[in-house]
């Protein structure tokens, strides 16, 4: 009994030395490493590789030239810049403002904006000097239609008579003030108290769209006369026949024809706004005889004469108003 007793207890010491020596190998090797749970390695590789639209320039794009359809195209980039754009259709005809390389992506800060925009072709916006009379006791607004009215007041210097008339019939209003139709925010707070404050001050310019041709007339009508806006109904599409005025003459006159070459087409548009108008002639309507009008001179080569007076003699003709005096020298 003694013995197998013995026996046992050499056993679990035995045992228990095993076991020790099985602790202090397994304490000796390195932790393994942690798992990571597959739902955030997923969602990781996810953010990693999330991309978004971006419209590019699909060749170079130079300052001031419209955006041609082709000439975009659409990546998927990892960032997505602030004013950037999804499609490529609202772009098509957009103008940037400076010159853009292949691959650039287009940003609504680097497009053309504002109240250019908004000018038609073959139209310029053009400011003039405002009051509450002039602007219908400040009533006209942005978008309106008004017709510019002239009054000359006679000096008894530059202008013979005293007279008023049309000059540029429905023309729309593209800013009146500090409001505009190009849809830029107003200075106002929450509260509407610098509305109320911008609505008391009044306008000192109106800006028109004008033809170009026409901004001669309005210039010199504006440094001669005072302007009247008329405002008018918008559905209202009546406007003077000009055909049954004369056009002005031009201040600066193209060369004629030579011999063979048809004749020249009546300038137009940038042309006619090129050779501009006279002061005298927008006065007077263009007719002859005026006293403001400067001398208009006429030289003649005349054959050289036997006399010895003097070789290839030259004769001027100066014309003031409806007098004519021929001066030999």
């Amino acid at each position: 009994m003694i013995n197998l007793t013995k026996i046992i207890a050499a056993i679990l010491v035995l045992l228990a030395l095993a076991l020790g020596g099985y602790a202090w190998m397994l304490s000796r090797q390195p932790p393994p490493p942690v798992a990571v749970a597959p739902s955030a390695a997923a969602s990781g590789k996810t953010a990693q590789a999330q991309t978004f639209p971006v419209v590019v320039a699909a060749k170079p794009l130079p300052a001031g030239q419209a955006i041609p359809a082709d000439a975009l195209r659409i990546e998927r980039l990892t960032i997505n810049p602030v004013g950037a754009f999804q499609e490529t259709a609202p772009l098509a005809g957009r103008v940037p403002v400076i010159d853009l390389g292949e691959g650039s992506p287009l940003l609504q800060g680097q497009l053309v904006s504002g109240l250019a925009l908004r000018v038609a072709e073959g139209e310029r916006a053009v400011a003039i000097k405002a009051d509450e009379i002039m602007g219908v006791g400040n009533k006209v607004q942005p978008g309106d239609f008004v017709d510019v009215f002239l009054m000359l007041k006679s000096d008894g210097k530059d202008i013979d008579r005293s007279q008023a008339r049309l000059l540029l019939s429905r023309k729309r209003v593209l800013a009146y003030g500090s409001a505009s139709v190009d849809g830029l925010p107003s200075k106002m707070d929450k509260n509407g108290g610098a509305q109320q404050a911008q609505r008391a001050e009044p306008a000192r310019t109106a800006v028109l769209a004008v033809p170009v041709d026409d901004i001669n007339r309005l210039t010199l009508a504006e440094n001669s006369g005072r302007l009247l806006l008329a405002l008018r109904n918008p559905t209202d599409m009546s406007e003077p026949d000009p055909k049954l005025f004369a056009e002005l003459p031009t201040a600066l006159q193209p060369p004629p024809p030579k011999a063979g070459e048809p004749r020249r087409p009546q300038l137009e548009g940038l042309d006619r706004a090129q050779a501009g108008v006279t002061t005298a002639d927008f006065v007077t309507g263009g007719k002859p005889g005026s006293a403001s009008r400067a001398p208009a001179i006429a030289a003649v080569r005349t054959p050289a004469t036997r006399t010895g007076e003097s070789r290839g003699g030259l004769k001027v003709e100066v014309i003031r108003g409806d007098r004519s005096e021929t001066i030999n020298y």
